[in-house]
Parts: C-alpha cells; structure tokens; sequence
C-alpha cells in the first residue's frame, strides 16, 4: 500500500457558495440523496445500479472503498457541494504509477446545476491536483455523442484520442466509449 497523494485533503472553491472537497463516509446520506435526484439524469450515463446503491447505506460501502483508495495512493474521490447538499462528484481513480503515472477522471453535475461551468471547474481542479500529485497523464471516456462531457473535456485541455467499441457496460449496454487524454505535467 502507498501513501496519499498530494491533494487527498485539498478543498477547492469553484463557484461562489461551490466547493470541491475530499469525500468522506460521512457523506452517505447526502450523496445517496443527490443520487436519488439525479437517478433519471444519470442512467444512461452510468452502469446499471440496483435499489441499494441509491441509500445511504449503499453510498457508506461505495464510500469506504473510495475512502480506502485516497488512504492507499490509488485515488482521490470529491464530491461537489453547496452547503451540506451534494450536487455532484470529480474523482480521480485508477491510479497507476510506475512507468505510467496517470489516473482516470469521472464527474458529474446535479441536473439542476446544468450549464454553469462547474463541471468544468471540477475537471480543471482536478487536472491541477493530478500535477500536484506528480502524474504525467489523465484519461477519461465519454459515451459517443455525450455532447457535454465531451465539451467540459475540451474546455479542460482534453483530447479525443480514439473511439473504443463496446468499452463499458452503461445501462445494461455494452456501449461505445470516446477516449481522452490530458498530459498534465509541464503543461499550463
């Protein structure tokens, strides 16, 4: 096991009253909530999810392991809130380091928060942390077609790197993926 990367504690402002900070088990019933209110927006986004997931005790067992990646070096999950209210999520995961040194990007933004650049803001922190940690490199996918994924990746430095068939399984889906990539260290 590793130690934390840098940036595992870090709280970032991205809007005023908006902050990206680290998620913590705490935080179960809150983003069990946010889940439940974006459950429509995100299926067809995200893999299929049973009942459980959408409950604060589904969220603490989706939390723990999160929690234990930021403890082990392999990821750094935030939540994005305002207030106490969840309205949304930016991790970092899969980290590999080695010859490697990259991790991949997720996110995603309340569908009443749509539009106001936060999604962007996030991916752009979390470009910062990622150099900050000392990686070369962030992937991330987006459905083909996912318009505003595709642009809040464009907005953050990202490239389209290629297509992938059938790369993840989305709403009980094997569904074509668009592959990204920032090269974050020594980059602006």
């Amino acid at each position: 096991m590793s130690a934390p990367l840098p940036g595992a504690d870090e709280r970032v402002t991205l809007a005023p009253g908006i902050v990206m900070r680290p998620a913590r088990l705490g935080d179960a019933a809150a983003l069990a909530e946010a889940y439940r209110e974006n459950r429509e927006h995100l299926r067809p986004f995200e893999p299929a999810r049973t009942d459980a997931f959408f409950t604060a005790a589904g969220q603490r067992a989706q939390l723990a392991g999160r929690v234990a990646e930021r403890a082990g070096g392999s990821g750094l999950p935030y939540l994005v809130v305002e207030g106490d209210r969840v309205i949304g999520r930016c991790d970092l995961f899969a980290v590999k380091r080695g010859a490697a040194q990259s991790a991949s990007l997720g996110y995603w933004i309340h569908r009443e928060r749509q539009g106001a650049g936060l999604a962007t803001a996030a991916a752009e922190q979390a470009v910062r942390i990622a150099r900050a940690a000392g990686l070369h490199r962030l992937e991330a996918s987006t459905l083909v077609g996912n318009v505003g994924s595709e642009h809040v990746l464009r907005r953050a430095g990202f490239q389209a790197i290629g297509v992938a068939v059938a790369y993840l399984r989305i709403d009980g889906t094997w569904s074509d993926h668009t592959l990204w990539q920032r090269v974050v260290d020594g980059a602006p």
